[in-house]
């Protein structure tokens, strides 16, 4: 068969077996067991009603259909095969099958499904999803730990600023030239510095303290996923007093449970209405610092609370010196549903409202921590806001 018909018939499925060319009997016998795999999911409801045998909601059914999409698809395909069957054709209940955790291929957003079951999932099921929460917690951390440390410590030793550095390699230069910009003389071409700035030597008490306040509900759930594994590795740097809440009508602080992101993910329940406003007023009870204080909000800002209270939080927050950020999503997902007149409302108060992927998550807190220009940062950072 001919690349581009071959392509078009895997588009199409069935619909496209009257095509001159393109009969199911055309395909070679691996191609045919990839079109019968994704016939299994996508043709379902078919017109022509030879297609849409489905996978129905026999556990063994849906057992091989996973093997067989792991033998024809990349990873990356098999996941976004794997959340598209648990929407498409209901799935949720077979997942609190242990056999059934122990076939599919672990990611972000099964991890998110998992957690909305976790209320629900049988004692025997409950240690398989465990180990696929384990497993994407681990390669998360693999993946942004070493950047979110290097971001984080290098942001801080910039932050801590002194007028007396001791070497000449402590010196910021540029902050220098700037400082004393007055002091230029124009027959020499040159500044003369009546002080320097540099970089005061790494401190061990803590400089910032960081408030994460996550939106648990369900359209949040990746954001929750990466939200946990970034207050972990925040928690584990001794220069940041980290703390972690999450809410959805009710407020429940996970802080102490951030040293295990597993049992810290565990801990969320996914779904329920949403109280922006009281997660705030709780968080606002944590910051004893405004000044070196960093707030997050990770939320859609579709708010079941009192509006205008929660505005005026923020606004008291900010003129206290707090620095609040409101990220719309923390994943890797396109452009998030979200508030728009509540994200309007924020933007007035100078708080700047984006989404940000994970892995520009690190250079959004070396920001922070510098006390430079968030939204300017994410305009040049950030493809979608």
């Amino acid at each position: 068969m001919d690349e581009r018909l071959r392509r078009w018939r895997l588009v199409l499925g069935g619909e496209a077996d009257g095509m001159p060319g393109c009969a199911s009997g055309d395909l070679s016998a691996g191609d045919a067991g990839m079109d019968a795999a994704l016939a299994a999911l996508y043709d379902q409801g078919g017109t022509d009603g030879s297609r849409s045998a489905g996978l129905g909601s026999s556990a063994p059914k849906v057992t091989r259909w996973l093997g067989d999409i792991r033998t024809y698809f990349p990873s990356t395909v098999v996941q976004v095969m794997q959340k598209d069957a648990i929407e498409r054709l209901n799935l949720s209940r077979l997942l609190l099958e242990p056999e059934m955790l122990d076939a599919v291929e672990a990611d972000v957003h099964l991890v998110g499904t998992l957690l909305s079951l976790n209320r629900v999932m049988p004692e025997q099921a409950r240690e398989s999803a465990r180990a696929v929460v384990r497993k994407v917690v681990a390669e998360l951390e693999r993946r942004l730990v070493q950047r979110t440390r290097a971001a984080v410590t290098g942001a801080l030793d910039r932050a801590a600023r002194t007028n007396r550095p001791r070497r000449t390699a402590d010196i910021d230069w540029d902050r220098t030239i700037r400082a004393n910009l007055k002091n230029y003389l124009p027959d020499r071409n040159t500044v003369v510095p009546s002080r320097l700035v540099g970089y005061a030597r790494k401190q061990q008490a803590v400089q910032r303290e960081v408030v994460l306040c996550i939106d648990q509900s369900g359209s949040m759930a990746a954001s929750v996923v990466y939200s946990s594994v970034f207050g972990a590795v925040l928690a584990s740097m001794r220069s940041l007093r980290t703390s972690l809440v999450v809410f959805d009508t009710a407020v429940v602080d996970l802080t102490d449970q951030l040293h295990d992101p597993v049992e810290l993910l565990f801990g969320t329940q996914l779904g329920g209405g949403t109280d922006i406003n009281r997660a705030i007023a709780y968080s606002q009870g944590l910051i004893t610092r405004p000044n070196d204080s960093i707030f997050i909000l990770i939320s859609d800002l579709y708010e079941g609370g009192v509006r205008d209270e929660m505005l005026r939080r923020v606004a008291a927050m900010t003129a206290a010196g707090v620095q609040v950020i409101v990220l719309l999503a923390l994943s890797d997902e396109g452009t998030p549903s979200y508030d728009h007149e509540n994200a309007a409302a924020l933007a007035a108060l100078g708080v700047p409202a984006f989404a940000c992927t994970p892995d520009a998550f690190p250079g959004l807190m070396a920001t922070a921590i510098e006390r430079r220009d968030i939204a300017a940062w994410a305009e040049r950072n950030l493809a979608t806001r």
